[in-house]
């Protein structure tokens, strides 16, 4: 009898990583105690942002972990799973979480547009990844999910133009004083 390898497992995600350009953390969600303080995950970060920028594809392993990333504009996305994971499943979530956030950014999936949406960024990372379980990877449905979800934003520009000028309360309240 073979001896067997590690067992199933659903908590296949250890890490979901957006780094800048320069190796700064914009968002970080780690699902186990691979990494248990700041100082372990920041340093983590480092070097897998520095392995990254040697090049050599999508795949990459580090320190015993399997990390699949991608760059898209100022920006490195990275979902990191365990040693022994199989890597098409890490990077579907990976091509779920760019391809969700390529809608909700319109298409502009940079820095600058991603620290404005930063609530919907966490809800699309929230749909897709659950305490290391991969929920969904079909982009479409996270998608749908936000929005129903979501509603539609303010024009805040106008209705904070509103407030300053005190348009929004004097068109409905009748006011007549001289």
């Amino acid at each position: 009898m073979e001896p067997a390898g590690p067992e199933p497992s659903l908590y296949t995600v250890k890490a979901l990583l957006v780094l800048d350009s320069l190796g700064q953390r914009l968002l970080a969600k780690y699902y186990d105690s691979t990494f248990p303080t700041a100082k372990e995950q920041s340093a983590f970060e480092r070097s897998i942002f520095r392995q990254s920028q040697r090049g050599g594809g999508e795949v990459a392993t580090l320190q015993g972990l399997t990390v699949v990333c991608r760059s898209s504009g100022d920006l490195c996305f990275y979902v990191v799973g365990g040693g022994e994971e199989n890597e098409l499943m890490l990077l579907s979530v990976l091509t779920c979480l760019l391809d969700a956030l390529g809608h909700l950014l319109q298409k502009e999936v940079e820095k600058r547009r991603l620290l404005a949406n930063m609530e919907g960024t966490f809800l699309v990372v929230d749909e897709i990844v659950d305490r290391g379980v991969i929920l969904e990877s079909d982009p479409q449905q996270v998608i749908q999910r936000l929005s129903l979800r979501v509603p539609e934003p303010a024009p805040y520009g106008f209705v904070l133009f509103d407030y300053l000028s005190g348009s929004s309360e004097q068109k409905g309240s009748g006011n007549s004083h001289k």
